[in-house]
């Protein structure tokens, strides 16, 4: 049977235009952060992707600029302007790869983590505005929902 046989179907079709869907939903959110975050962050003359990537150094100090731009939500291509950009505010140092002197390693500098101390309170105002809506529990279900969705996209190999 083809859509709009059978009432039912058409009528969860229909169900389904008229919610948006998670995906959307998602990016929404998405744009909403970056814009707020790129908003913050515009008197330190850094960006919302350029704030991820130091973060994720934070956590994860000395990595590929491959695995940097994994961790960062960015391609390749994108993270070698995106580190140029943050050697040059000398916020990110490259240095090679002590297990192999061909690989570079990027790493956060003084300056790159007392950026991020300076940004830490405001930014996480942001995150509690945004959840402000939610109860404690509720925010970490959702936590817990969100890496759900993550780890099965990353399972599924999308």
């Amino acid at each position: 049977m083809t859509l709009g046989t059978e009432p039912n179907d058409t009528s969860n079709a229909v169900a389904g235009l008229v919610q948006p869907s998670l995906l959307y939903m998602v990016k929404q959110l998405g744009l909403a952060v970056r814009a707020r975050l790129d908003d913050i962050l515009k008197d330190a003359g850094i960006t919302a992707l350029q704030y991820t990537a130091l973060t994720v150094l934070h956590h994860h100090d000395g990595l590929s600029p491959a695995q940097l731009a994994r961790d960062s939500f960015v391609t390749p291509q994108s993270t070698a302007d995106l580190v140029a950009n943050l050697e040059r505010r000398n916020l990110v140092r490259r240095d090679r790869n002590p297990a192999n002197r061909r690989e570079l390693v990027v790493s956060l500098t003084a300056a790159g983590r007392e950026l991020l101390v300076r940004y830490a309170e405001v930014v996480a105002a942001l995150e509690e505005d945004m959840t402000s809506g939610l109860d404690r529990d509720d925010v970490e279900t959702f936590r817990s929902y969100l890496d759900a969705c993550r780890v099965a996209l990353n399972r599924s190999g999308a």
